[in-house]
């Protein structure tokens, strides 16, 4: 057993709740609030120091958040974004702290044996970063060893743990975890709404594949998970990749969405959704087409995913620096450059694409045109 002296937390809760309209880490989550259960499940797990980082209505969170047992700290640059509150937390660490868990306050579901699980697999790897992953996901909270607090005190402006992955590649280690409470958190009403079904036990993610209603029709006549039928893969349900659906059912595209918490009623144009980032589920199907837009939070899992496909189109929604950051990281692991030097990144034609409607189509149009290209080619 590791000591727990030497493993500590930071917990953000400085944000100003703008879409909530109230601070989201009052709202009640039964019998306790939403910042309440987090902290209930960092005191049941093996960590000695908890910094709770306040900046937004910090007096109000104060007295009437549970926070026995917990320092207090106030960022006053919070509306500076996520930055100034892990360096002001990070500060407030006691020195012989070798690592700290950054928390976010609005994720009361992660269990304290999950906690625990991360900080096990820390010790045991000798990384620097520990991220735990569910069904292949990326999630919250991750683990800093003391090694790299020096890059996060230098992190400006509304950025999170994750401005420093890329020059750690070698020492991140993922923990897969039976827990999705790592991706449960709050920044909109709806995701609130989410979070109450899922703790009256009324939303659970237990699909792997889910149907579309077919009013009574068989899927196979259907044709949905006919082998001949040419695949469009999004993984992540951000703006871009539902106006890519749009246009991949109006091409005649088989559209399949990768999301580890949506199903088939929240993606009308979807044909199915995928709840684990594991390709070797997807149902048999003529060429297939992957775009990876789910905004940095399982970009590097989902392109290595594609590679290990070999799929007829991979590309990528990100800037080029984000781009380069995740095609260096499987280099890094052993992915030849000539295969990821197919991966389209960032991904479209050039048409000066602003919204995510124009960004779609500029990647339906390469898709297109890659399409085009194959059955031209020997």
């Amino acid at each position: 057993m590791w000591r727990r002296d030497r493993i500590g937390a930071v917990v953000l809760a400085a944000g100003t709740s703008s879409r909530m309209g109230e601070p989201k880490q009052l709202l009640r989550l039964g019998e306790r609030s939403v910042l309440g259960r987090t902290l209930e499940n960092l005191r049941g797990a093996c960590v000695e120091q908890i910094i709770l980082v306040l900046g937004s209505a910090a007096e109000t969170i104060a007295r009437q958040a549970e926070v026995e047992g917990v320092t207090l700290v106030i960022n006053e640059q919070f509306r500076e974004g996520m930055g100034s509150s892990l360096r002001t937390g990070i500060a407030a660490l006691n020195h012989e702290i070798r690592a700290a868990l950054v928390v976010l306050a609005d994720q009361p579901f992660v269990r304290a044996a999950t906690l625990d699980r991360l900080i096990e697999r820390y010790i045991e790897s000798g990384a620097q970063i520990a991220i735990p992953t569910y069904r292949g996901f990326r999630g919250n909270p991750v683990l800093l060893d003391r090694s790299v607090f020096a890059e996060i005190m230098t992190l400006t402006g509304d950025i999170g743990c994750r401005a420093i992955f890329g020059s750690h590649t070698e020492g991140i280690v993922k923990v897969p975890v039976d827990d999705v409470g790592i991706l449960l958190d709050i920044d909109s009403k709806s995701d609130f709404e989410r979070l109450q079904r899922f703790a009256s036990g009324q939303d659970r993610a237990t699909t792997v594949i889910e149907a579309p209603d077919l009013s009574g029709t068989e899927i196979a006549e259907a044709g949905i998970l006919s082998a001949e039928k040419d695949d469009l893969v999004i993984v992540g349900a951000e703006p871009v990749g539902l106006a890519l659906a749009k246009f991949g059912k109006l091409l005649g595209f088989r559209v399949a969405v990768v999301d580890p918490l949506l199903n088939v009623a929240d993606v009308p144009d979807a044909d199915f959704v995928l709840n684990s980032l594991d390709f070797s589920h997807l149902p048999p199907s003529g060429m297939r087409y992957v775009v990876v837009a789910s905004r940095g939070r399982f970009d590097e899992e989902a392109v290595e995913q594609a590679l290990r496909a070999n799929v007829a189109y991979l590309g990528l929604v990100a800037n080029k620096k984000r781009a380069q950051e995740v095609l260096r990281a499987l280099e890094i692991k052993g992915e030849p450059p000539g295969r990821t030097s197919a991966v389209h990144a960032p991904a479209g034609l050039d048409i000066n694409a602003e919204s995510p409607q124009e960004i779609a189509l500029s990647i339906m149009a390469q898709i297109i045109l890659e399409k085009k290209k194959g059955r031209t080619e020997p």
